[in-house]
């Protein structure tokens, strides 16, 4: 039994020493939100005394400002941080070729690609030779940090080009083809580490998942069609509101995408011709104008050297049908019943006249405009077929007279 016992102290100190390895997964656009959640891991695992943080990445790219949060992160993190692209079908295109060779151990998985960190903005080009200049010198630097392939990092720079797994290390790019987590982790002196998955809160869950591509274009049209829906329609308070939201949303996500000037301008465009379609008649041409601009705004919304940053086709056909037939149909009946006189009330009954479809006496039914009213008659009884003419509403109840009262008292 002592033995036994012994034994078992043995096992859990042996599990109990095993090293550990937080993770931070880096996945989808690097923005603020994401370098919020990798700087907290980075700082938690020294704060826990892992042994090490692995972050994993598959990017399309994102921001400067968060691509260089992150490194900063790193080369100030207290613990050795290793980085693999994985698993196979991931990428570290744009920023995240930056992280991947920013970080003292560098790994790729067989299958996935690194590079086109092409600097990128709102026009879907280069912004100045000074931001590639700028670019271009950072991205050396970090290469050289570790003795990696400085000149290829340049001319992802310079040039968009990428590279394989299997290039990148017989590139000397990266360090090694790690095939799995595991595969690292040994190969990085950390074999059988117990790895501790990091999550990020609810919140930075939430608003990263928002910086997508489909979802912005979305927020972007349905936006701006509930912005002009008040403009068009005041009353409309709550769509006018939902409207603003998303609209304000699609722009800080349109802030973190690699947008195009000219995509933006054709769903813009496309906008203005249903709101004029909706002015004038033009035999169906101004709607023809909006869904060809908003089909073509959907297609060049993103640059499209930046992998996976683009809306998807059905997505596009299915928000021009569905906003052709908000202002077609919707809206346009909306207009109509706006500016459509008012054919009932007490402001337009009084002074109509009418004819007694039940003898008033005193009370009874009378048809004035097309619509049967109870009536009610001060004088003598009003027998059916005569008629007579309204000159009070009460509540629902109509005060007449008949046509010969009415012009005799007229005359006296």
């Amino acid at each position: 039994m002592a033995v036994c016992a012994t034994g078992g102290a043995l096992q859990a100190s042996e599990r109990t020493n095993r090293p550990v390895v937080d993770e931070i997964d880096v996945i989808g656009p690097v923005d603020p939100l994401m370098a919020r959640y990798a700087k907290r891991g980075i700082s938690d695992a020294a704060r826990d005394h892992a042994s090490a943080v692995l972050v994993r990445l598959d990017t399309p790219g994102g921001l400067d400002s968060s691509m260089r949060s992150i490194i900063k992160a790193v080369l100030a993190s207290r613990v050795p941080v290793l980085c693999w692209v994985g698993p196979s079908g991931a990428r570290a295109a744009s920023a995240g070729t930056f992280i991947l060779l920013g970080c003292p151990v560098a790994a790729m998985a067989p299958g996935t690609n690194v590079g086109a960190a092409h600097p990128v903005g709102i026009t879907g080009g280069v912004l100045s030779e000074k931001v590639t200049n700028d670019a271009a010198a950072y991205i050396r630097s970090l290469a050289q940090r570790y003795g990696r392939n400085a000149d290829w990092a340049e001319r992802a720079v310079r040039n968009s080009i990428s590279a394989s797994a299997n290039e990148a290390v017989r590139l000397q790019v990266v360090d090694r083809l790690a095939s799995s987590r595991a595969a690292l982790l040994a190969g990085a002196g950390y074999e059988g580490a117990r790895i501790v998955h990091l999550h990020p809160t609810v919140i930075e869950s939430l608003l990263h998942g928002l910086v997508d591509p489909n979802w912005a274009f979305i927020f972007f049209l349905v936006g701006l069609a509930g912005l002009v829906s008040f403009v068009l329609h005041p009353g409309v308070h709550v769509i006018g509101l939902v409207g603003l939201i998303l609209f304000v949303v699609s722009l800080i996500s349109f802030g973190m995408l690699p947008v195009t000037l000219a995509g933006l301008l054709l769903l813009l465009a496309s906008i203005v011709f249903f709101v004029v379609a909706l002015k004038i008649h033009g035999r169906g041409l101004p709607e023809v104008a909006a869904i060809t601009c908003l089909v073509l705004g959907g297609l060049f919304l993103f640059d499209p050297s930046v992998p996976n940053a683009r809306v998807s086709r059905p997505l596009i056909a299915v928000v021009a049908i569905g906003l052709t037939a908000f202002f077609t149909l919707a809206m346009r009946a909306v207009l109509r019943a706006r500016f459509t006189p008012v054919r009932t009330g007490s402001h337009i009954v009084v002074g109509a006249e009418g004819v007694v479809v039940r003898e008033l006496a005193p009370s009874g039914v009378v048809r004035v405009r097309g619509e049967t009213w109870t009536a009610e008659s001060p004088g003598e009884p009003v027998p059916a077929g005569a008629k007579v003419k309204v000159v009070a509403v009460r509540g629902l109840t109509l005060e007449v007279v008949p046509e010969t009262a009415e012009q005799t008292t007229e005359v006296g």
